[in-house]
């Protein structure tokens, strides 16, 4: 064990254990967890190589090869809990994408929650048991976020009573789903059904790609992978063209809305029912915001408690990087985000349960507002995540950069969900249609309730003239007074954009122009609510923590992600009122102190998130802080160095030393 590290620990104020048990959601939890991870990092057979030394095709025969042993293996072990189920596969593919995640994540809970009984009766088992092997095909060459737009057509023949499909256009092919470039036999495609001569919008229909026990692709399905990208190595992103490709009309996923066999359209109760896969992935991408986050702080913060640099005074030691204030002000921040994040991860997942729960029994009363927070959360933590795992990289100095540091790997798996199931502008300006509505209806007398229940009190808002008024030195280590500031917040910035819209309308010809023209508000306002949300809830989070050291120490970090967030958008509260000058002087100088009271306890922070050093595959990142050992053992595996002089060296450069 590295003796800065053994330090760190020693001088922590709370037992890391204690608090793995808070986030795990208790202590059974965290002991079947580790049982389940020992389970597979004690199987000889789902053995980790080093990935950053092989051929892109060679990460996907693997991954192909640990996805079917994964399978098997939780037969085995008689698996069946979904989140033991995510447990198992986390661990078998160390956290990173795999050739069955839509099969997986998409695929299976598509047909659960939007299939008739007797639908799941026919694709449920064999999907399973994976004779069936299913992707999910929305994403067209053209449209992504936009959904609507999708341009792949499903038209219904009462002769034969099937659906026809098409690509009408090189833009319509379905391009991206993960799966089913070569490995799906199936995809669930999203496409615009048309019956009795009308379009009826966007449906899913289960459609078969490839002849089952030979694999080959079936009449009409053109389907490939669409080639390298940024990351995904490991998967088989594809392309998908339908050319006259006919399923039966069972097929078409009718748990709302139904084709009768002469063609008549029964319309589903909400038109948001067909939305519930992506609602889940979106509310699942929270979650694995404070994963990927809460990973690159564990990295950067445990090497820059064993990397010493330069001197804070002439002749003394080098001191742990982790004792400059700039490096703490880099990562303290983004560690106490993680935690923010992990506990909305929680909250999202929860409010999804619930609410699924609610809508089984005929209640979508609260269907919009899952929509719209999922939206805007997708966005606003998977933003925040990207950039700070970045900004965790950089923090790390040359040796981030390594693929050895696992941090290159870590962002190029997690930045496409700034992307994928919903462009994350896109998403915000779906949040800002639903508060645009909710302020509407609050004008109107309306009473709100959920999230935007704050948007009632209008009337009360205080106003930039009051600010003089009001205390100027205000209790800045109050967080319910943080909470209500917030809450001011995105009050004042939704009722601006609303404004503003106002304004638009009467210098544009249409409202679909005024709301362009007032986008940036609206993504503002959006955002704002977002961060209330989030603050909020961890606040709230605090009162369920009955061990005193593990609630000083969340208090701490709920107080610097409320005054650090405040910092950051000092502007927004200044000029609404909220707050005044001194007050946002006091809030940097909170943020500075705070740095330094969580110093003492950043190493076990990170260590309560229980990443072991199979899975977070990080050579700064080691638990035992013996970086640069295994760092030199790590370069020597290289296949540069199989050989002291390579092949090169006879080709080009020796014939160019004897001409010169």
């Amino acid at each position: 064990m590295n003796p800065d590290l053994r330090k760190e620990r020693e001088s922590a104020s709370f037992h890391s254990e204690a608090l793995t048990h808070i986030l795990d959601g208790g202590a059974e939890k965290t002991r079947r967890r580790r049982e389940i991870e020992a389970l597979v990092l004690n199987d000889p057979e789902l053995q980790h190589e080093d990935l950053n030394f092989l051929s892109r095709s060679e990460r996907y025969d693997v991954a192909v090869k640990k996805s079917a042993l994964m399978v098997r293996k939780i037969r085995e072990h008689a698996i069946s809990n979904p989140e033991e189920i995510m447990w198992f596969k986390s661990y078998v593919h160390r956290g990173r994408p795999e050739p069955l995640d839509l099969h997986l994540g998409m695929f299976l809970p598509t047909i659960l929650n939007q299939a008739t009984p007797e639908q799941q009766d026919r694709f449920f088992m064999p999907a399973w048991n994976l004779q069936i092997i299913g992707t999910y095909a929305q994403t067209e060459m053209g449209h992504g976020s936009f959904i609507r737009g999708l341009e792949t057509t499903a038209t219904y023949d009462p002769s034969t009573q099937e659906f026809v499909l098409n690509s009408p256009t090189v833009t319509s092919i379905k391009w991206w789903p993960g799966g089913l470039g070569k490995t799906s036999n199936h995809a669930i495609v999203l496409a615009q059904l048309y019956t009795q001569g009308q379009c009826k919008g966007l449906h899913a229909f289960i459609v078969p790609i490839r002849k089952m026990g030979t694999h080959e692709p079936l009449p009409g399905v053109v389907v490939g992978d669409i080639g390298p990208k940024f990351g995904y190595d490991e998967v088989d992103n594809g392309y998908l063209k339908l050319e006259n490709v006919r399923v039966p009309r069972e097929n078409m996923l009718m748990r709302y809305a139904k084709v009768m066999p002469d063609g008549t359209y029964m319309k589903p109760p909400s038109d948001k029912l067909t939305y519930g896969t992506m609602v889940f992935i979106r509310s699942m991408i929270v979650g694995d915001s404070a994963r990927a986050l809460s990973q690159a702080c564990t990295i950067a913060i445990r090497y820059s408690a064993v990397r010493h640099q330069s001197e804070l005074k002439p002749g003394d030691p080098e001191p742990q990087i982790l004792d400059y204030q700039t490096q703490q002000y880099k990562l303290f921040p983004l560690l106490v985000t993680a935690y923010t994040f992990r506990f909305v991860g929680s909250f999202m997942r929860e409010m999804y349960h619930r609410i699924t729960g609610d809508m089984n029994d005929g209640d979508y009363s609260q269907l919009p507002e899952l929509h719209a927070l999922s939206a805007g959360l997708k966005a606003f933590t998977s933003w925040v995540a990207s950039a700070g795992i970045e900004e965790c990289r950089m923090a790390c100095g040359g040796h981030g950069y390594s693929r050895s540091s696992g941090l290159p790997d870590i962002y190029v798996t997690f930045s496409p969900s700034c992307t994928y199931e919903g462009e994350n502008t896109v998403m915000m300006l779906q949040t800002a249609r639903y508060l645009f509505k909710s302020y509407t209806q609050a004008k109107s007398g309306q009473k709100l309730s959920g999230t935007v229940s704050y948007l009632n009190d209008l009337c009360n808002h205080i106003q930039p003239q009051q600010v003089a008024s009001r205390p100027i030195v205000m209790d800045i280590n109050d967080i319910s007074q943080l909470v209500e500031a917030y809450q001011l917040r995105a009050a004042n910035l939704v009722e601006a954009a609303a404004h503003n819209y106002r304004l638009e309308l009467g210098r544009r010809k249409n409202k679909e122009e005024a709301w362009n023209s007032t986008s940036i508000d609206l993504v503002r306002a959006s955002g704002a609510h977002c961060h209330y949300v989030v603050v909020k809830l961890f606040a709230a989070k605090l009162s369920e923590i009955t061990d005193t050291a593990i609630h000083d120490v969340l208090s701490t970090l709920c107080l610097m992600y409320a005054l650090y967030g405040i910092s950051k958008n000092s502007g927004d509260f200044l000029h609404a009122g909220i707050l005044s000058d001194p007050q946002i002087s006091q809030v940097h100088q909170r943020v500075k102190e705070l740095l330094a009271v969580i110093r003492p306890n950043a190493v076990a922070l990170v260590d309560a998130f229980d990443y072991p050093d199979a899975v977070l595959a990080s050579v700064l990142g080691r638990y035992d802080g013996n970086v640069y050992e295994h760092m030199f053992e790590w370069a020597k595996k290289s296949p540069l160095n199989k050989t002291e002089v390579h092949k090169s060296f006879y080709k080009y450069l020796k014939p160019l030393q004897s001409k010169l």
